[in-house]
């Protein structure tokens, strides 16, 4: 199967500091021998700001850029060590323009494909050191750049991890409750919807987008909590989290 994973910033960097011993839990979840993997990894604005000495998202512009740039590298850094001896991994910076350009769009997925084919793992990340449309929100967090990645490369399955265990709804009552599977998208599921994290940039909403673009596409799609002991598989066996099943089927050869 090839799989598109997203990891958000609440797991990468939890109170704003880098934990690799997280990333590595779920690096050692992954099943490199029989599953293709693209990663998508937010928290470079979250490591870059620890490293000024605050952990607060910056609120200018230019002073979250330059978190991106400090923080990308660290990032990266714990990844290649993570993935020592187990899998050559590449690094794709990514913005909206890529999508929105027929040229572009083909480079980027004949690239994701040759790197899948070469047994290197990608890992993504939105460009925020240059691309400001994606600091003021365009990708949620990369939630929607997961999404359309899975859509790209026909993945299998998009899982988005982060720190609440999945979709929950009130209905009428004042406790909210876990939604464990959703088949249709409404107007009344957006307006459930949370706000968005301290660190990240995305919530509930946009992890609803990203899941109503990828059904669209023919993917399997789970929103799960990234700190849970095994989560990446009991995700694929529907065990955790929302789940959300393909809006149509793949055709041959897709």
């Amino acid at each position: 199967m090839r799989l598109v994973i997203k990891i958000g910033s609440s797991i990468v960097a939890p109170g704003g500091k880098l934990d690799p011993s997280r990333v590595r839990a779920l690096v050692d979840q992954l099943d490199l021998v029989h599953h293709e993997h693209v990663l998508v990894t937010s928290g470079a604005i979250a490591c870059g700001t620890s490293v000024f000495g605050t952990a607060q998202t910056p609120s200018r512009v230019i002073r979250m850029q330059a978190a991106a740039a400090v923080g990308q590298s660290r990032l990266m850094h714990t990844y290649e060590q993570l993935f020592f001896g187990k899998k050559v991994v590449a690094q794709l910076l990514l913005s909206s323009d890529d999508f929105s350009s027929p040229i572009r769009y083909r480079n980027l997925c004949h690239t994701i494909e040759e790197l899948l084919r070469l047994k290197v793992l990608p890992i993504v990340n939105e460009n925020d050191v240059v691309s400001v449309r994606e600091l003021e929100g365009a990708f949620g967090d990369n939630d929607e750049l997961s999404a359309l990645l899975a859509g790209a490369i026909q993945a299998d399955w998009l899982i988005l991890l982060t720190d609440v265990e999945g979709f929950y709804r009130h209905n009428g009552s004042k406790q909210a409750r876990l939604v464990r599977r959703i088949n249709r998208f409404t107007p009344a599921l957006e307006a459930e919807c949370n706000g968005k994290s301290a660190l990240g940039r995305g919530g509930m909403s946009s992890k609803l987008r990203a899941a109503r673009v990828a059904t669209t596409g023919g993917a399997h799609v789970t929103i799960a909590n990234g700190f849970h002991p095994d989560v990446i598989p009991l995700a694929l066996r529907r065990r955790v989290g929302t789940y959300f099943p393909p809006q149509r089927r793949k055709r041959k050869g897709e």
